[in-house]
């Protein structure tokens, strides 16, 4: 997932807002780490380095808007914090699963949508149409097998 600095100017634009130079900085650190889940501080360390004045604070309002832009997805990994990562711009697909490894906390991402059949069977016996899901699977990885 890719969003370009004109595409984000827009997507503030319609919400009446700047495409300010931290906006862009914590846009840019979730794009260049992709398949991360990052903490808000470890995104404000890592922006803090281009940007050494920015504020945590800055970073958490940069965070959540973001989010209401469906830029980035926040993520409980059940380890005490919230994580995000960026999301599929543009992409009606749901979000992907994650594999948590019970022993050393490895998080390994599954970009398959596991879940069409039930949602399919959700739809046909309840006449429910699952809009989004969020799914986490326990176990050990192959390492610490």
């Amino acid at each position: 997932m890719s969003v370009n600095s004109e595409e984000f100017r827009q997507l503030l634009k319609e919400k009446g807002l700047k495409l300010t130079t931290q906006r862009r900085m914590v846009l840019d650190v979730l794009q260049e780490n992709e398949g991360q889940h990052l903490t808000a501080e470890e995104i404000h360390e890592i922006v803090r380095v281009r940007c050494p004045e920015i504020g945590l604070a800055t970073v958490y309002r940069t965070i959540q808007l973001l989010h209401e832009l469906k830029l980035i997805d926040k993520l409980n990994l059940d380890d005490g914090y919230i994580r995000y990562e960026i999301g599929k711009f543009n992409d009606d697909h749901h979000h992907h699963h994650h594999l948590i490894c019970e022993v050393c906390g490895k998080v390994i991402e599954v970009e398959d949508d596991l879940m069409e059949s039930i949602e399919e069977r959700f739809l046909s016996k309840y006449n429910f149409a699952v809009t989004d899901h969020k799914v986490k699977f326990y176990g050990i990885c192959k390492d610490c097998k």
